[in-house]
């Protein structure tokens, strides 16, 4: 799990991915020496491609030379994140107030369970570095995010009026191992995009309903990608089943309807779009193409140039109401 805070350089007006990188560079550090530059440029084009074990040592040869550095300081504190040591990564950042420092301290704060402070550091990042949000991935040391632990984050989501992204990640490792093990070889992405990632997320967002974190929070906002990981197909029947005798007297579709937000991300079909409008209306609708994990976003708005919505409609979904939502 991780939260990554969402910035408007990474956003265009359509939310048009769902993978969201927290803020920018920090710019060159005036009298940056050619060796520091050097071990730098690679740390970061190795930090770009994947390879952590060759980032984690270029970063550490550039730290050696230039400690002081911001942009080399924020690079070792990311990695330091990468490898669990939350406490090298604010020592790393302390003191920096630019917008990568804040948000490896709010990933930081989160990981290490400062829920408090994780919730500072992204009011930090929307109040002086024009953030619009954060997003989570997946749970946090094997515990759902709808914990009272974590409302801390919410609350402060809402004072600050911006959403929260919850993003799938991979399941639980007992999950897998009993859900999809025996088809993981044949079918790697059954646990992952296919049904994986699908499950995981959409019973997230059924237990924040549950918790009862919209009574307290009744203005929060919730975005989720791929059409709301089918819970708008289930939503008469969740709702229904919800209130039957015995149960704890809720509104699950009320609330749904009013508090969350889904993206089209990875999921192009007419009878989904439908659907979701139908059920959320369509100002709750988000054009997206689920990059880097969908490269090519031409089907994506070739589709949505077809679907059978009115323009206006159609605008709402690509441009507007990622205008409104998140005051671009």
């Amino acid at each position: 799990m991780h939260l990554r805070l969402l910035h408007l350089s990474v956003l265009s007006a359509a939310f048009a991915t769902a993978g969201l990188a927290c803020g920018g560079g920090e710019g060159e550090f005036p009298g940056r020496t050619p060796l520091a530059e050097k071990w730098l440029v690679r740390a970061n084009a190795s930090y770009k491609a994947g390879d952590f074990d060759d980032a984690q040592s270029s970063a550490t040869q550039a730290l050696d030379v230039a400690k002081q550095d911001p942009e080399i300081r924020v690079l070792n504190g990311k990695l330091a994140l990468s490898h669990l040591d939350y406490q090298r990564a604010l020592k790393l950042t302390e003191g920096l107030q630019t917008s990568d420092a804040h948000a490896v301290r709010g990933r930081a704060h989160w990981y290490a369970g400062e829920i408090e402070e994780a919730a500072d550091e992204l009011e930090r990042c929307v109040t002086l570095h024009g953030f619009k949000g954060a997003m989570i991935h997946g749970m946090s040391n094997g515990e759902f995010l709808d914990l009272k632990k974590f409302w801390p984050i919410y609350a402060r989501a809402e004072k600050l009026d911006v959403p929260i992204y919850f993003h799938p990640s991979l399941p639980d490792p007992r999950v897998t191992e009993v859900y999809y093990q025996e088809y993981a070889k044949d079918f790697p992405l059954v646990m992952r995009p296919a049904w994986g990632f699908t499950v995981e997320t959409a019973t997230q967002a059924i237990r924040l309903v549950l918790s009862g974190v919209f009574e307290k929070h009744p203005k929060l906002k919730v975005v989720l990608g791929h059409f709301g990981e089918t819970i708008p197909f289930l939503l008469w029947r969740i709702d229904s089943a919800l209130k039957r005798p015995g149960q704890k007297p809720l509104s699950f579709r009320d609330i749904f309807s009013k508090n969350f937000y889904l993206t089209t991300s990875g999921f192009f079909s007419n009878p989904a779009l439908l659907c979701c409008v139908m059920e959320m209306g369509v100002d709750h609708i988000l054009f997206a193409v689920d990059w880097p994990f969908v490269a090519d976003s031409r089907p994506a708005v070739d589709w949505m140039s077809g679907a059978p919505l009115s323009d206006e409609d159609k605008a709402k979904i690509l441009s507007g109401n990622a205008k409104r939502l998140l005051k671009l």
